[in-house]
């Protein structure tokens, strides 16, 4: 190897791990299973993630029934990636993107931000889809 192949190895060495996850799906849900005091069930965050609650929004409202495709946000058309973790291997390996979506969307779908109880139970719901 020469000098410019050593050096771009140990450059990539250095920013590959900026990109890696810092999490897992299950982590995640351990961590709000953990807070909620109860584990996550996929029944309930089903239900959660595919009906309106007091809104005209509902998860599936952007995300898709069940988002395992491309979902399109419902106002602005912008295309987002597969929210379930077997049809999007990043999902929910990013704690701060996982905390700001999160937050952002159920003020969208709420009005309110979740709850670790919902939050697990959403998790627990996409962790059961399979392609």
């Amino acid at each position: 190897m020469n000098l410019k192949t050593i050096l771009l190895l140990m450059m990539m060495c250095v920013i590959a791990p900026a990109y890696a996850g810092d999490t897992t799906p299950q982590a995640q849900l351990e961590h709000w299973s953990d807070q909620a005091g109860q584990p996550g069930n996929a029944q309930k965050g089903d239900l959660f993630f595919n009906h309106p609650h007091g809104g005209k929004w509902s998860c599936a409202s952007c995300h898709g029934t069940p988002p395992v495709t491309e979902g399109k946000h419902a106002s602005t058309s912008k295309l987002i990636k597969p929210l379930a973790p077997a049809a999007n291997p990043q999902a929910f390996t990013d704690a701060a993107k996982i905390d700001k979506w999160f937050r952002r969307n159920c003020k969208d779908v709420l009005e309110r931000e979740c709850q670790a109880a919902e939050k697990a139970d959403v998790l627990a719901y996409l962790l059961s889809l399979k392609l």
